[in-house]
Formats: structure tokens, C-alpha cells, sequence
């Protein structure tokens, strides 16, 4: 099994920064992650994509972030960052961490998520 713990959330004015940060562990050996990712669900919408980035450093991002959110990772340390910067109160939600294509020993899941991080941006 693998864990996915994140951190970096809190309240911050509209304008702010924040840095989220996700580590992945395993009680086994992480062997490759392909894809790691940011999700977010505010009160009452659905989980919505947020940024994703490949093993091999591609990014992808949804329209309401780009030029302000930047994501990052370390493979060596199964981690991935997610940097936002000009919050806006509308990204106000709860941002859950995501590791899909986990390789591990012994075999396991593929696809694993973290129990989120509330971000909120006051007005």
C-alpha cells in the first residue's frame, strides 16, 4: 500500500501564495510513479483536475490556473509541489494529491489519492 500525505494548505487573502506539498510512501518499495497530480473539490462541485505532471516532467494544468499555479516534482523522493501563487477566492476547496501508474514491490495498486488539504482564499 501506498500512502499519500500532503501539506501547505491553510487561509490565505486573495493575492497570496501557498505551497502544497505531497510525499509518497509505501510500506514496500516504490519503484516509478508515472503520473502525479493535484485535484480539487470545493463545497458542493465535483473533484476537478488541477495540474498534472508526467515521470517525465510534462505538465498539464486546467484553464483557471494557468500562468498563476506551477507544479513540480522530485522522483527521487516520490514528491510533487504544487506552487499558487494570485489565489483568488474561487479556488477556495479542498486539494487532494494524486499518484497514478505506482509501481511498487511487493505488487499493489495502481492508483492511489491523499486525503486532501483545505486551501482558502478570502476575499
Amino acid at each position: 500500500q501506498v500512502q499519500l500525505v500532503e501539506s501547505g494548505g491553510g487561509l490565505v487573502q486573495a493575492g497570496g501564495s501557498l505551497r502544497l506539498s505531497c510525499a509518497a510512501s509505501a510500506s514496500g518499495r516504490i519503484l516509478s510513479i508515472n503520473r502525479m497530480g493535484w485535484y480539487r473539490q470545493a463545497p458542493g462541485e465535483q473533484r476537478e483536475l488541477v495540474a498534472q505532471i508526467t515521470r517525465g516532467l510534462s505538465t498539464n494544468y486546467a484553464d483557471s490556473v494557468k500562468g498563476r499555479f506551477t507544479i513540480s516534482r522530485d522522483n527521487a523522493k516520490n514528491a510533487v509541489y504544487l506552487q499558487m501563487n494570485s489565489l483568488k477566492p474561487e479556488d477556495t476547496a479542498v486539494y487532494y494529491c494524486a499518484a497514478e501508474g505506482v509501481v511498487t514491490i511487493p505488487r499493489g495498486d495502481m492508483q492511489y489519492w491523499g486525503k486532501g488539504t483545505l486551501v482558502t482564499v478570502s476575499s
